[in-house]
């Protein structure tokens, strides 16, 4: 278990290291990660809402990547981003916009066929229409995460897939306790996080050998 703990620390500071140098990213992935707690409560008593308020908190998270992220050359960890894009593990920026394109979809797909070719009853108003909508996103969503695990599976193997599986649903956990202080940075003028460079508050991390965990994200 040891082992596997230290990968997912050395995930997890590739992923803090290379895509969330902003402190605006770094906000905007707090107020993400609260959201996505709300949909986690939602889960089980309500699908259709905790699709509709997972993909808020999808939205959010993704905003601070795509507008306030540095996406030049990486001058922080002398690396290019594409070469970071290479080597993410997890969602790179195209496999992002594949997967917010099926999301954004979704409801053109509702609104042509409103059945559904029979998945859905008839909706008898507005709400019923946003509430299928919700189902669908939530599917997209959890769809979304199993087909990046299985590719995992096939491309690298079975221990990555799911610790990447893992660190995604304890992401929002894990955001709260790292960036609860980002507001406040932001707050005094501060855009880019000063202490990306030091890891020693990521321990295990850096004790990972090179072949098991060479960034892992």
């Amino acid at each position: 278990m040891s082992r596997y703990y230290k990968v997912l620390q050395t995930q997890r500071f590739d992923d803090y290291r290379y895509y969330h140098q902003s402190r605006i990213n770094q906000t905007l992935h707090l107020i993400s990660a609260v959201i996505f707690l709300v949909c986690y409560a939602l889960l089980f008593k309500d699908p259709a809402m905790a699709g509709l308020v997972g993909w808020l908190a999808m939205l959010t998270r993704q905003t601070g990547h795509f507008f306030f992220e540095p996406n030049g050359y990486d001058h922080v960890n002398d690396v290019t981003n594409d070469y970071k894009e290479a080597v993410k593990v997890g969602y790179n920026q195209t496999r992002k916009i594949a997967l917010l394109t099926v999301w954004g979809l979704v409801p053109v797909a509702l609104f042509a066929f409103p059945t559904l070719f029979g998945l859905f009853a008839e909706p008898a108003g507005r709400m019923d229409f946003v509430r299928h909508v919700g189902v669908l996103w939530l599917a997209v969503g959890i769809g979304g995460g199993l087909f990046r695990v299985i590719q995992l599976f096939a491309t690298q193997d079975v221990s990555t897939g799911l610790i990447w599986a893992f660190k995604v649903l304890t992401d929002p956990f894990h955001n709260i306790a790292l960036y609860w202080k980002s507001p406040l940075a932001l707050l005094r003028g501060e855009l880019i996080d000063p202490t990306i460079k030091d890891a020693a508050h990521w321990g295990a991390a850096e004790d990972v050998e090179a072949d098991e965990a060479a960034h892992l994200t």
